[in-house]
């Protein structure tokens, strides 16, 4: 894999982070601002958080597989 390709790899692992980061905070926003009117809707944001969390964690893998680390 060239440079180039490991470069492009980083940033979407950078940009899978950043959306996980994104879907953990919408995850807490509603523990803690609403969650007594809205706690039905817990499993969905958790779902959402787990899911990209997830694409992150994969993702991650197969950088460090790539680089070797």
């Amino acid at each position: 894999m060239s440079t180039e390709d490991i470069a492009t790899l980083e940033k979407e692992v950078n940009k899978l982070k950043f959306k996980a980061g994104q879907k953990a905070s919408e995850l807490h926003d509603l523990i803690e601002d609403r969650l007594l009117t809205d706690f039905e809707d817990i499993p969905a944001f958790a779902e959402a958080a787990y899911a990209a969390c997830k694409q992150w964690s994969d993702k991650q893998k197969e950088l460090k597989q790539i680089k070797g680390v």
